[in-house]
């Protein structure tokens, strides 16, 4: 075996090589910061370490005071139901966008397509919140139009509860749904040109030849995707609800990710921010197990 794997490496090492740089940067920024979990379970002090800091006693007691808090229930209700809402809406918009451009023929025109549409994913959200916020103000163009239709009576959109989530979603899909696409586009680019031959000597249209020829054969890449959006339900980044964030909306827009920001950087209650984030993580981990065990047993597709 060792001498199998000593061979293996000696006629692979330049890939290694190439390998290496990555790696490194995995295990710094990756694996290295993972030995700060300690801090979950322990009453942290700056002056004293993560080692000299004493334990917490009882030593789940970050854990426990988080669910004795009032905003507990709502906090993880509120990032299931953004979470949730994102993937039902947003997951299938670049499957279809990326079905559609597939029948672009034009090189140029599809380069220039795909270029603009995952354009807006480089874009910082402090820029994207900040077009949202001229875009929807009260004399902004969705008020114009909003106006125009109803007799001028102006929505406070940004600052609304019940508009908080639309807006997340609609933003979220301007902002991803190119870059998003680009995995599906690669899949499809690998699918053989004699199914469409056949299929368009069979007569079928463009219609039929994307229901039994483009879906069925990035059905797994489909699968796999969705399996690791699944699998990160519960992780929201904070920047861009933080910056979407009023005094009039945090019934709606108050998060995991926003109230451990909140506590452990700004409260600097760093034990009980990590506990909550730890918590956050593992429920993120059970439920990645949960839903690649499904795909496996009832589609035979799995990422593990």
């Amino acid at each position: 075996m060792k001498e199998k794997m000593a061979k293996v490496f000696r006629r692979n090492w330049r890939l290694y090589v190439l390998m290496l740089p990555a790696l490194l940067w995995l295990a710094v920024f990756a694996y290295m910061p993972m030995y700060g979990i300690l801090i979950a379970f322990k009453e942290y002090k700056g002056k004293l370490g993560i080692l000299g800091s004493p334990w917490a006693d009882p030593i789940l007691k970050h854990f426990l005071a988080f669910f004795r808090t009032s905003v507990a229930a709502q906090v993880i209700a509120n990032t299931v139901i953004l979470s949730l809402l994102t993937i039902l809406i947003s997951f299938p918009v670049p499957i279809l966008f990326a079905l559609l451009l597939n029948q672009v023929r034009h090189n140029g025109r599809r380069k220039l397509v795909q270029t603009v549409s995952y354009a807006p994913y480089f874009v910082s959200n402090v820029v994207v919140v900040s077009i949202v916020s001229v875009i929807c103000a009260p004399s902004g163009f969705v008020n114009t139009i909003i106006k125009f239709l109803n007799g001028g009576t102006a929505l406070y959109l940004t600052s609304s509860a019940e508009y908080f989530r639309t807006l997340y979603i609609v933003s979220n899909i301007w902002q991803t749904m190119g870059f998003s696409a680009i995995v599906y586009i690669a899949a499809l680019t690998g699918i053989s040109q004699d199914y469409y031959e056949a299929a368009i000597m069979d007569g079928a249209s463009k219609l039929k030849r994307i229901l039994y020829i483009d879906i069925p054969l990035i059905a797994p890449t489909i699968i796999v995707m969705f399996i690791l959006s699944i699998g990160n339900i519960m992780s929201i980044g904070y920047e861009k609800v933080y910056l979407m964030q009023s005094g009039t909306n945090t019934a709606v827009s108050e998060i995991i990710s926003t109230y451990v920001y909140k506590v452990g950087l700004q409260n600097a209650q760093f034990s009980f921010a990590t506990a909550v984030g730890l918590f956050n993580a593992a429920v993120n981990f059970g439920i990645l197990l949960a839903v690649n065990a499904i795909s496996k047993k009832t589609a035979d597709i799995s990422i593990f």
